[in-house]
């Protein structure tokens, strides 16, 4: 397999180490990553420093794999596009679905972001004080 798996403390990060992402590494990548949705670590982090190239289809299997994510209460960012990758999914206007950060750092922000607001959407607890003015 073309890709490398690093996992951390909070997410886990999926590297392709291809330069040209097919809709096969893409089948690749999606089965690897929804294997994480059954392990104690949900979230995903796709580094794509090393792509060049995306086919359409593989773009669009991305999208659809970060939906699924979402639908499981889990995060799924991908950062370090290059200027290529970007473009393509600029053209096929997907980028503005896509939740994309320009490094991996801030992708961890994200993560870490989505985490906090995934438990404050959970929580039954909350209550608001009644302050009458």
């Amino acid at each position: 397999m073309e890709l490398k798996i690093d996992t951390k403390e909070k997410f886990t990060v999926v590297t392709p180490i291809l330069t040209d992402l097919t809709v096969n590494i893409a089948a690749d990548i999606e089965q690897t990553c929804l294997k994480q949705l059954d392990a104690p670590v949900k979230n995903v982090v796709l580094q794509m420093e090393h792509v060049i190239q995306i086919s359409e289809d593989a773009a669009v299997q991305l999208a659809e794999l970060q939906q699924q994510f979402y639908e499981k209460s889990a995060s799924f960012v991908i950062c370090n596009l290059t200027n290529s990758v970007e473009e393509t999914f600029e053209k096929m206007e997907l980028l503005d679905f896509l939740n994309h950060t320009p490094t991996e750092s801030e992708a961890w922000d994200i993560v870490q972001m989505e985490e906090i607001e995934r438990e404050l959407m959970d929580s039954d607890d909350i209550e608001f004080e009644n302050n009458p003015e």
